[in-house]
């Protein structure tokens, strides 16, 4: 699953990722404020949350996942916390949260709810936009990206591939007529100095695990997005 992290302790939330990523889960991004929560459930793909209740901003977990549930419903919310009062918990139930664990929780707690997670997630599903629908932009080998929904399917199944690889999708479709050069790239994407490789290993992830034509190298300057040919 695609995890985003929000808690306001550095501590806990390194050790939590680290179990995560154990376990073969893919934590996109570790975040300390609501409003940072709720940006990332707007722009990435993202199928679980962890969320603390007191974050480093105004917005409390519980108002930022209300907000993310009416945004996005499909992303599952647990919170992890050390408040237990009723009220507490009513407000949280609001967002309609998956489970509420209380601080300090075991590693088995985690993980027992993170595999029932993973079975409700596998429960639902991403239907393919309308065949009709003007955002759906047609690639190579049966791959369509709906440039709303930031989504990548093919066969009318959704295919998942990460947040940084769907971000780095819909740059090449958002420029499809042109060249996006690898500087350009490694700048939206990372937004600080990253080697060519680093972009390149990105590069070869995506397209083993889609088809080695969806992106297409151009004289080592940068890469297009692979369209499908009339």
């Amino acid at each position: 699953m695609n995890i985003l992290i929000v808690e306001n302790e550095v501590i806990p939330a390194n050790y939590l990722s680290k179990i995560l990523t154990h376990e073969g889960h893919n934590v996109i991004d570790i975040i300390d404020t609501g409003v940072s929560a709720i940006n990332m459930a707007k722009s990435s793909h993202i199928d679980l949350i962890l969320m603390d209740i007191m974050l480093n901003d105004s917005i409390s977990g519980c108002e930022a996942a209300l907000e993310i549930s009416n945004i996005k419903p499909n992303i599952i919310i647990i919170f992890l916390t050390a408040y237990s009062d009723k009220e507490m918990i009513e407000l949280a139930g609001k967002s309609s949260a998956f489970a509420y664990l209380l601080k300090p929780y075991r590693d088995k707690d985690i993980l027992a709810t993170m595999q029932l997670a993973k079975a409700k997630l596998d429960s639902i599903s991403y239907p393919l936009p309308p065949k009709k629908d003007d955002k759906n932009l047609i690639l190579v080998d049966g791959y369509i990206f709906n440039t709303n929904t930031k989504l990548l399917y093919n066969e009318d199944k959704l295919v998942n591939i990460g947040p940084k690889a769907l971000k780095l999708i819909d740059l090449l479709c958002t420029n499809r007529n042109n060249v996006v050069y690898n500087e350009d790239i490694i700048d939206v994407l990372w937004h600080k100095n990253k080697s060519h490789q680093t972009l390149r290993s990105l590069i070869h992830r995506v397209r083993a695990k889609t088809s080695s034509d969806l992106i297409v190298s151009v004289s080592k300057l940068g890469y297009k997005i692979g369209l499908k040919k009339d």
